[in-house]
């Protein structure tokens, strides 16, 4: 397992770089998004983030959306470009602890009508969820 560090003057933070769904930007910090449900306002931009994935064993797992946002490719789910959201799921995302999380977060299903986990949405410009679209269907062979 891959770890991801981060580190302030006062803080070090380690996570498991598979349990990373997605980092969005907000101003001058930038809120990463843990597949437990658990968002951590950081104090870095979204540059620093993408730097730094980019320095992983497994770099392509990370891909840049357009100015605020970079995703990890093992949990986007749906691509919509009409509502212009990313629905991300994963077998190990679950319900975040608290029902004040900004993230919009709404159950689902899959083909055969089983329950999978749940589900939860960000809304992205047009342009740059055309491109994620592309880079997904590009690398169709390698998921």
């Amino acid at each position: 397992m891959e770890w991801f560090k981060i580190k302030t003057s006062t803080m070090l933070m380690r996570v498991a770089v598979d349990e990373i769904v997605y980092v969005k930007a907000d101003g001058n910090y930038c809120d990463l998004v843990l597949i437990n449900g658990q968002s951590r306002k950081m104090t870095f931009q979204l540059h620093h983030f993408e730097a730094n994935f980019k320095l992983l064993q497994n770099a392509d797992m990370f891909i840049r959306v357009g100015r605020s946002l970079i995703v990890n490719r093992q949990y986007v789910h749906v691509i919509d470009l009409i509502d212009q959201t990313i629905t991300f799921c994963g077998k190990n995302i679950i319900q975040p602890p608290r029902t004040d999380n900004p993230h919009s977060w709404r159950p689902g299903r899959d083909e055969g009508s089983s329950p999978i986990r749940d589900l939860y949405t960000v809304n992205v410009a047009r342009d740059a969820l055309k491109n994620l679209k592309e880079q997904l269907e590009k690398t169709k062979g390698r998921e």
